[in-house]
């Protein structure tokens, strides 16, 4: 199904912008890993966001997430591993899977993650996000996960279903090891492993390693006054957009990306 809009994210900016989507009665899916785990659904109170003084984190998603599902919404959990322009449509790869809007709202939040030493330059070259898409070129080798995504433990059961010798490691202090290929890790220790591939599953991927050739500006993704990025039919909203990183403008930010980005559509 060609959706008119997807949203990578199911935060404020997000859900935000699925519910203004479906009020113009437009198709629309929401790619996001569970919303309540984030840093705002453990939120004790949010004691600013206009009207709703003492809300919690974990209500006022509850009531987003409520609203875009009665309105039609879909959402489907799970990482969201590239964003690819296609001409006139945008292709979102989620697992093995791919899905295509006409356009796409990146809705990240902030990514917490600093990028580990020698993961870009590996990238590609042993370096991989996703075990379910790139594990069968590893069969019967030794590999290295690390990470927090959701579902950690069925990507790792998967290597080793199909016969990788996998050995988990702890993101933090990592670093990568090879000329031109993966060849080992090093962990804080300073202990290496070899192996022939490194699988980092994080719960959410860098805005320029999702999106190749994403505009950055001062590690914040880069947009305009119509939320849109350099990159055609991509839009941005919420916190991935720089500062402040304040709720209020994260849901302002999501109407106004949905807004231009559904601009024109019949």
């Amino acid at each position: 199904m060609n959706y008119d809009l997807l949203v990578v994210g199911g935060g404020p900016a997000g859900l935000t912008a699925a519910i203004h989507a479906r009020a113009r009665n437009k198709s629309v899916l929401v790619i996001s890993n569970d919303p309540a785990a984030s840093p705002l659904g453990k939120a004790p109170e949010m004691a600013n966001y206009p009207g709703l003084p003492g809300v919690t984190g974990k209500e006022l998603l509850d009531r987003l997430l409520a609203q875009a599902k009665d309105l039609g919404a879909e959402l489907r959990p799970g990482r969201a591993l590239s964003v690819m322009p296609m001409g006139k449509s945008v292709m979102v790869s989620v697992g093995s899977d791919a899905v295509e809007g006409s356009a796409v709202i990146l809705a990240l939040g902030v990514s917490r993650a600093a990028p580990l030493k020698g993961e870009a330059e590996l990238l590609g070259r042993g370096v991989s996000y996703c075990a379910t898409c790139d594990g069968m070129f590893y069969r019967n080798k030794s590999v290295v996960c690390a990470g927090d995504a959701p579902n950690f433990e069925e990507e790792v059961e998967f290597l080793r279903s199909i016969g990788c010798q996998v050995a988990v490691k702890r993101l933090a202090g990592l670093s990568i090891l090879g000329e031109g290929k993966v060849a080992a890790v090093r962990d804080a220790k300073g202990e290496d492993t070899p192996c022939d591939g490194v699988f980092l599953l994080r719960a959410s991927i860098a805005p320029a390693h999702l999106a190749p050739g994403l505009e950055l500006a001062d590690g914040y993704i880069k947009v305009d006054g119509r939320m849109a990025t350099n990159l055609r039919g991509v839009y941005a909203a919420g916190d991935c957009t720089g500062q402040p990183l304040q709720l209020a403008k994260a849901v302002g930010q999501g109407q106004t990306a949905a807004h231009f980005a559904l601009e024109g559509l019949a």
